[in-house]
């Protein structure tokens, strides 16, 4: 594939969100209110196009994490949508487990996850014919992404736009555009998470090594990319 220049990539990128607000409507934008989910939230406001962004607050994120909401509103004038866990769900888990029991077991932490992720995307989800992620190839074992292809899980049209972005490419965006990004970054941070399940990383260490980094030989992924079995939703590309 020819190495595409800055703009041809940010070209891009407006080009794949339009057609997910034109055709695959009503579409919405799940932002873990990371690097690159920056790098699409102003695209799509700066685009004015007809995309709703929402994050899924679980409850343990960082207050560098929450703080983007403000200054998102600050500088676009538009508040992302806010999902909670279901409290009822969240005081079960935490009374027969323990508030931090996920560092105990997979099966524990993915159940947390599941609680405090999961159900709740499934609700953002609910109506809508395509979600956009700021999924990218590069970032963890994440090899074969597309840029558009249905995802069984939820039933809707999955988008990529940001697929075969590097993380170079990332910055390079935030930078050249001035978009808010998350304070974490400064600190070592490379994948943006709830904290009592992310630290920064090592500079011998994979993005993505700040994540779950107590489990070993596991696919260190939340749920909510994930099938029905545990494994990263591979799906037949669309045209």
């Amino acid at each position: 594939m020819p190495q595409l220049t800055a703009s041809q990539r940010v070209e891009t990128l407006s080009q794949l969100l339009t057609r997910a607000a034109l055709d695959y409507g009503p579409a919405a934008f799940s932002s873990s209110l990371s690097a690159e989910d920056m790098v699409i939230t102003d695209a799509i406001l700066t685009g004015k196009l007809d995309i709703e962004i929402f994050t899924l607050d679980t409850g343990r994120l960082h207050a560098d994490t929450l703080d983007l909401l403000a200054r998102i509103r600050t500088k676009y004038g538009y508040s992302v949508r806010v999902y909670t866990p279901e409290a009822e769900a969240v005081t079960h888990y935490t009374s027969n487990h323990g508030r931090d029991a996920f560092y105990e077991s997979v099966a524990l932490r993915r159940e947390c996850c599941r609680i405090r992720k999961v159900e709740p995307l499934r609700r953002a989800l609910a109506g809508k014919r395509s979600w956009i992620t700021g999924l990218r190839e590069s970032a963890g074992a994440r090899e074969g992404l597309t840029s558009f292809h249905l995802d069984p899980t939820y039933g809707v049209l999955k988008v990529n736009p940001l697929a075969q972005w590097s993380t170079d490419d990332v910055w390079g965006y935030l930078q050249a555009r001035g978009v808010p990004c998350n304070r974490l970054y400064d600190h070592g941070y490379r994948s943006v998470g709830c904290a009592p399940c992310t630290r920064p990383i090592l500079p011998h260490e994979p993005e993505r090594a700040g994540r779950w980094w107590w489990e070993e030989g596991e696919t260190r992924e939340c749920g909510l990319h994930l099938d029905a079995s545990g494994r990263l939703v591979r799906a037949k590309e669309v045209a």
